[in-house]
């Protein structure tokens, strides 16, 4: 199942809403990736409000994702991390070290707006 990812002025959003195979959690970050360099996008925001779960391999591929980014030009801001899913990675050791996150939509695109000043 693909990710739908949104444009929104200098962003791109990608609001994940059911579980993700492995296979699709690379297609994310090949379709991110990919989105950044034709849209010249400043940021991304990745939400997964909608995830009950986090293993190791989302975590690790959304840290993937990030730095990938990075290196293309644009800032990722992690949202909508759920409170059990946040406790259980901690208890697992599971971290997105170095990614930022925020609480909802709102928070992440305040977090761009103040790290790319405004786009510009």
């Amino acid at each position: 199942m693909r990710v739908p990812i949104h444009k929104q002025g200098y962003y791109l959003i990608a609001a994940i809403q059911a579980a993700l195979t492995d296979a699709d959690l690379l297609q994310l970050q090949d379709d991110l990736s990919g989105k950044v360099g034709q849209y010249r996008s400043k940021g991304a925001i990745v939400d997964v409000t909608a995830l009950d779960v986090m293993d190791s391999f989302a975590v690790r591929t959304l840290r993937s994702i990030a730095h990938m980014l990075r290196l293309r030009g644009a800032e990722t801001v992690i949202v909508g991390i759920q409170p059990e899913v946040a406790f259980a990675m901690v208890q697992l050791g599971l971290t997105l070290e170095d990614v930022a996150t925020a609480l909802d939509l709102e928070e992440g695109l305040a977090y761009l707006e103040d790290k790319t000043k405004g786009g510009a």
